[in-house]
């Protein structure tokens, strides 16, 4: 039977989603709990994608296969157990046996928090950007609106991705908003390529203090250059809220 996870995560003390050798990661997390439910056996778990080190996840996917005799209610009781307390299933229901949990998305949200007081704030370190000076944020919402839409994203892109094909995407929503001390952008999307949220914050942060124009951002599409663009923002801000699927596939 195959069955798909909804998991949250704080990503601050693993290497990132993806297993690699002597490293903790959340991937290598989770298959171990698995076999210790499966007396040993190994079972691998397919995501919706990898997040980097430090990135956290409100909603991130992933399915696996399981012959055990585990009823749906008791699945998710039965693996918190065994995880640590930074990683949380928050579901896990059967899906049928050709649901893919990477393939089959049709749709992310990601958000990044950035943290917009004058003072640094200990207990946000792992979890915001931290910005000092004021941003303006009718400035950076013009540049939200000139990412969303059906664009190529190739200067969006980390220059060391091996993203191969079309990197053609398209945003359904940018948007920014306040929320007291805190600024949190939100980008839902058909898909994102390698570190683009981050640089797409990273540069909005630009022209929220001034020092870039929104329009750089259409021009940026057609020169497909990352050197045209702003740094790309901390990992420790960014978070996957949701993964989107057909109807018919969960």
């Amino acid at each position: 039977m195959r069955y798909l996870a909804t998991v949250k995560y704080d990503g601050t003390r693993y290497a990132g989603y993806q297993v690699q050798p002597n490293q903790m990661t959340i991937q290598s997390t989770i298959e171990a709990a698995l076999q210790q439910l499966h007396k040993g056996a190994a079972v691998k778990i397919t995501a919706s994608g990898r997040t980097d080190a430090g990135v956290h996840a409100n909603g991130q996917t992933f399915h696996f296969n399981s012959s055990l005799a585990i009823a749906n209610s008791k699945w998710k009781l039965a693996l918190n157990a065994l995880l640590p307390d930074d990683i949380v299933i928050v579901e896990i229901k059967q899906v049928s046996e050709d649901f893919h949990a990477r393939y089959d998305v049709i749709e992310k949200t990601y958000k990044y928090v950035i943290w917009n007081g004058a003072d640094a704030n200990p207990f946000e370190r792992h979890y915001s950007y931290h910005i000092r000076r004021p941003l303006d944020l009718a400035l950076i919402a013009n540049g939200c609106h000139l990412l969303e839409g059906q664009h190529d994203f190739t200067a969006y892109c980390a220059a060391n991705s091996q993203v191969k094909g079309s990197k053609v995407r398209t945003i359904y929503q940018a948007k920014c908003e306040q929320q007291g001390d805190y600024v949190v952008f939100t980008f839902t999307g058909s898909g994102f390529l390698y570190n683009m949220v981050r640089i797409m914050v990273g540069t909005l942060v630009e022209v929220g203090l001034a020092e870039r124009k929104p329009e750089t951002i259409l021009t940026s599409f057609e020169h497909l250059k990352r050197s045209d663009l702003g740094k790309t923002a901390p990992a420790h801000g960014l978070y996957l809220e949701k993964v989107g699927y057909p109807g018919d596939k969960v």
